[in-house]
């Protein structure tokens, strides 16, 4: 049996340039994915990630969470792919394609309706 730490750690995971395509793109054909485009130095960006944690672990597998440091090694590009104007921003992938986003800190709530209104039933 697996344990639900693991679980949840298997939903929520660190991406970069190299694994991106893999993990996030080729990977939302099964589960759709919440891509997280944050930096270190962004205050909001800490303050949006325990939020979208704990939405991961409320929707119980309905979707997965992959996070992207965009000043770690080429990740910066992955910014310029979408044209990401701020951070954080928040995409939500699913079968290879953006169905929507979002830039900034957000409460709770938003996030919930988010997701709610975008994810594919």
């Amino acid at each position: 049996m697996v344990s639900p730490v693991a679980e949840t750690k298997a939903l929520i995971f660190d991406v970069d340039l190299n694994a991106y395509d893999e993990k996030v793109i080729i990977a939302s054909s099964q589960t759709p994915v919440l891509v997280d485009l944050w930096a270190e130095w962004c205050s909001p960006c800490l303050v949006i990630t325990p939020l979208l944690k704990q939405l991961i672990d409320e929707y119980d597998g309905a979707l997965k969470l992959a996070k992207i440091e965009v000043d770690e090694g080429e990740n910066m590009k992955l910014a310029g792919r979408y044209k990401v104007r701020g951070f954080p921003t928040v995409l939500l992938i699913n079968k290879g394609e953006e169905l929507a986003r979002f830039s900034g800190a957000k409460p709770l709530s938003f996030l919930r309706e988010f997701i709610d209104s975008n994810l594919p039933q």
